[in-house]
Order: C-alpha cells, then structure tokens, then sequence
C-alpha cells in the first residue's frame, strides 16, 4: 500500500492514495491554514470509523441481517503536551434494519474491535478504544 501527500501552499496538502483518489488537509488560520479541509488527526479518526464500519456492515450483511443504515460517531481525546497522541478514543454506532439481531449487532461491534479492524489495532497502542452501538429498527 502506497500513499502520498503534496504540499500546496500555506498549511494545506493533497493526499493521494495507492488507489487513485485524493484528499484536501488543511490547518487551521490559528496555524497557518485556511480551513480548507480535514486535519491530518481528524484524517485518522475517519480512517478508524470507516475501517471498523466496514467491518460491522460486512460482518452483518454476511449474518443475513437486512441492515438499512450504519453510522458511527467517533469522539477522541488527545494528550495535553507533544506529542498529542490519542488517549481516549470511543466508537458509537447506530444501526438500523429491519429485524436486525441485537446481538448479532453486538457480535459484530466486538469482531471487528477485537480482531478485524486494523486502525483499531494500531490506535490501541497508545488510546484506549471503546464502543457501543444502538440499534434502531
């Protein structure tokens, strides 16, 4: 896997990835940016949510539970001095379906957390990672 990341001016940057496709990261004004996308840190939290999503619609569509709509709210903290790594980490998701098993959802949540999802594995190291889900139908 391959990626890169162009500086264009001020505090912003393109990241091309392996697969052909393209990010803007900017900084904020207070550090030079011009707020003309994500940080590079929010990059990584919607890395952890899309990977672990992915994981949790895969593992239900594969448990022939008819999911309509899955959404994962990602909250962080980060350590207050450099570097400022996170520490607190928590994955809330919300699936919706018709008849979806509650515990088929729970099952899902804690495959990925647990042995699927590899941003979680790597962001365990330095945060600790929580989840819970809701179930909507």
């Amino acid at each position: 896997m391959k990626a890169r990341v162009k500086w264009l001016d001020h505090m912003s940057f393109v990241g091309e990835s392996g697969s052909g496709h393209s990010v803007v990261m900017d900084g904020a004004p207070e550090s030079g940016g011009r707020d003309l996308g994500v940080r590079p840190m929010e990059m990584l939290l919607l890395g952890l949510g899309g990977c672990a999503s992915f994981d949790v619609v895969m593992i239900l569509q594969k448990a022939r539970q008819k999911i309509i709509n899955c959404e994962v709210e990602v909250t962080a903290e980060r350590a207050d001095t450099e570097p400022k790594v996170f520490t607190n980490i928590h994955l809330h998701f919300i699936v919706e379906g018709d008849g979806v098993s509650e515990a088929k959802v729970a099952r899902a949540v804690s495959l990925s957390a647990e042995k699927y999802c590899s941003a979680s594995k790597m962001l365990e190291k330095t945060a600790t990672i929580t989840h819970d889900f809701k179930l909507l139908s």
